[in-house]
């Protein structure tokens, strides 16, 4: 049922409450529940349960005059169609129909923005995700990344926030230098495997690629930065440095064009230094009491903010520990008005979060302690034909993400003859949100393909498509669906269908709370089985025009739905399967 509903119910309860705890300081919290079985009822009221032992009354007598009184009160007439009392004390409802119904109605008038609410208007928030090192391909956990910080940021849109989608970019470092050094043994003629190839060298394919570029005086450019030309020089480390990082990059900004992700700002670690700014907050804190010097390094007072040891910012050679810049740079996203922040990284960044947190606020700026947000995702096991795939020969220790998109989409060609990679984009990202972001997650490409009802987004896809097809089948004005008589719809299944569909905007207040978009995921396939269910047991284009019509807006408003979902996880809703 939708919330104004929902709302009246509870406004019933509270006034047949009144009389009952006059005189008392009780200020009950009326709450309305699913019923696990749907045979006990729409909803259930444990308010009596909860209130018998400070009234001292009987729990079940207590229901019942609950039950009398909100029977008794005119304005349930259009809400609650009956009320038993079930176990100790529960108070189970059964709506009424056109509560049930009404939705239908709702959702064609709101049509795409059926589920938004105004809630976070005026809030400004960042949502950090994928920020990879620009030293190689995208991989699947940057993909899992991407899927899920998206669809995070789109339910923090629905729900009204003024959403920021930031790219940090690890652009500075040993692992930096270390990309330098090896397209410029690529760049020498040395390969894997030759005794003059540095141990530590990349060894993908994607490095000969850098270094024939380089060495073709080549000009690249990522999409925020100024284009860089190769030198051509294999000993010019500083140009293969900058020439580098500029080509992945742009083969990053390529991988993220082809999954659908966007990003609204990008951020270079290399600026923190070259804009003073680590060094400020490194000043900020030791100003604020909260380092001091042990070794022949600096240290921070961590253990004051609940780490279970202090860490060293700087080193004896005066370098600065991984967590300084990132300290440094979310202190500028603080300063940038970003009140509420979220990053989405890997699970190996949770030895990281309480140095960061402790350093933000330790620094003296009114930072809350549990800033920012972090939504922490297992790593990815990708099968393909039965079989784990480990390495991938673009990236030469990894599965890449574009390896995965292309994989997913198989030899499926678009309206132009061109391999469709849309197919394997919407696999890919519904199947990475599909899952809890803490558990591990097996991507099976096999399945990914399949054309059944195992693979989630096809079996959800399909079930907009139907609809598609039986709108195309009728060929009469959706537009005269908005307002038909929606009473025909009485069936079991058109009952379960309405009340899905009415649950869509509570599961995105619930998915955003618990920053858990996989909940949009489930939810999804589950708003699918029921239309599948449905269209398998009745017909609709049947010769009673009131039935048929009704039947018709519940379609209608199924693929709304459908559409909404779809969208917000970044997943196309096809007319055509």
């Amino acid at each position: 049922m939708l919330a104004q509903q929902k709302q009246q119910i509870i406004d019933l309860f509270r006034s047949a409450l009144a009389p009952i705890v006059a005189g008392s300081d009780l200020q009950p919290n009326v709450t309305l529940e699913r019923p696990r079985d749907p045979s006990h009822g729409d909803l259930a009221c444990n308010i009596a349960m909860q209130l018998a032992k400070p009234l001292k009354k009987n729990p079940r007598e207590l229901a019942q005059a609950l039950v009398n009184a909100v029977l008794a009160d005119p304005d349930r007439n259009n809400l609650i169609a009956s009320l038993d009392i079930a176990g100790p004390g529960f108070i189970n409802m059964r709506l009424s129909p056109a509560v049930s119904q009404s939705v239908v109605a709702h959702i064609l008038h709101e049509g795409g923005q059926f589920g938004r609410s105004g809630a976070g208007a005026g809030k400004k928030v960042m949502v950090e995700f994928v920020s990879a090192n620009p030293t190689g391909p995208l991989h699947v956990g940057h993909g899992r990344q991407g899927a899920l910080g998206d669809a995070l940021s789109s339910l923090l849109e629905v729900q009204g926030f003024d959403v920021t989608r930031e790219f940090y970019y690890n652009d500075a470092g040993v692992q930096i230098a270390t990309l330098a050094n090896s397209v410029q043994a690529r760049a020498k003629g040395w390969r894997p495997g030759d005794i003059e190839w540095p141990e530590s060298a990349y060894n993908g394919d994607y490095i000969a690629d850098i270094a024939a570029d380089f060495l073709a005086g080549k000009t690249v450019s990522a999409s925020d930065g100024e284009p860089v030309t190769a030198s051509g020089d294999v000993e010019d480390i500083e140009s293969i440095r900058r020439f580098a990082v500029a080509y992945l990059r742009h083969e990053q900004d390529l991988d993220l064009q082809a999954f659908g992700v966007r990003f609204d700002n990008y951020y270079l670690e290399s600026s923190l230094y070259t804009e003073g700014k680590v060094a400020a907050a490194v000043e900020a804190l030791t100003r604020a009491g909260k380092t001091y010097e042990h070794d022949n390094a600096l240290w921070l007072k961590t253990t004051e903010y609940n780490d279970d040891k202090d860490r060293v910012m700087k080193k004896s050679d005066g370098t600065y520990t991984y967590f300084v810049p990132d300290v440094a740079y979310h202190i500028t996203k603080w300063q940038r008005g970003y009140a509420k922040a979220i990053n989405v990284q890997g699970s190996d960044h949770h030895g990281t979060i309480a140095r960061v947190r402790a350093g933000l606020q330790a620094v003296g700026m009114g930072i809350p302690q549990g800033y920012p947000d972090y939504v922490l995702h297992k790593m990815v096991t990708v099968m393909r034909n039965g079989e784990e795939v480990k390495i991938s020969k673009r990236a030469g220790s990894y599965v890449t993400l574009r390896d995965l998109i292309e994989w997913s989409a198989g030899d499926v060609k678009n309206e132009q003859g061109e391999r469709d990679l849309t197919r394997g984009r919407d696999a890919v990202r519904f199947f990475l949100i599909s899952r809890k972001a803490d558990t591990e997650f097996v991507f099976d490409v096999d399945l990914a393909l399949a054309q059944s009802d195992e693979n989630p987004v096809y079996y959800v896809q399909y079930a907009h498509a139907r609809i598609c097809s039986v709108m195309a089948q009728w060929g009469g004005d959706e537009a005269s669906l908005m307002s038909v008589d929606l009473s025909p719809l009485t069936s079991p299944r058109e009952t379960a269908l309405l009340a899905k569909l009415a649950e869509y905007p509570e599961m995105l207040q619930k998915a955003l709370e618990e920053l858990g978009p996989h909940q949009v995921a489930f939810y999804l396939r589950d708003v699918a089985g029921e239309l599948h269910s449905y269209y398998n047991a009745e017909r609709f284009l049947v010769d009673d025009v009131p039935t048929k019509m009704a039947r018709l807006a519940l379609l209608l408003a199924t693929r709304q739905v459908l559409r909404n979902g779809l969208g917000l996880i970044g997943v196309s809703a096809p007319a055509r399967m």
